[in-house]
């Protein structure tokens, strides 16, 4: 029995590592898709920032893990965190229509404006994740 786990331990670690390469890819497309510097407003203690992005983070690493537990290959991991990620960020698209000057309430700290754009962020990725199971 141990020694069945050891031995998926080298998938463990590459899918893993996948996963965590698809998160930093996240964190980087997204952040320059969108028009305020998220890093160096929660520096400056911006928690409208840093409620906005840590939802979108985890409206992103909810359909990965889903997409993680159902592909059988680091292609399949691939395709799948990509599509996560086009998904969040018409997620941040569309609620730009809904709130004009979206970036800009965020940087001015703005929680509503941060709160709602989070929220939309985790329900699609709960939403992305639950249709990647077939």
């Amino acid at each position: 029995m141990f020694g069945q786990a050891l031995a998926r331990l080298p998938d463990f670690a590459l899918f893993f590592s996948v996963a965590l390469g698809l998160v930093a890819v996240y964190l980087l497309v997204y952040t320059l898709a969108t028009s305020h510097n998220e890093f160096g407003l929660i520096r400056r203690n911006n928690i409208a920032a840093a409620l906005s992005l840590g939802l979108s983070l985890i409206g992103f690493a909810l359909p990965l893990s889903s997409a993680v537990v159902h592909s059988t290959t680091i292609i399949d991991l691939t395709v799948w965190g990509i599509v996560a990620l086009v998904v969040q960020l018409l997620v941040y698209v569309l609620v730009r229509l809904v709130l004009p000057n979206l970036s800009g309430r965020i940087a001015a700290g703005e929680l509503a404006a941060a709160l709602f754009l989070g929220a939309a962020s985790l329900a699609a990725g709960v939403i992305n994740a639950a249709t990647m199971t077939f």
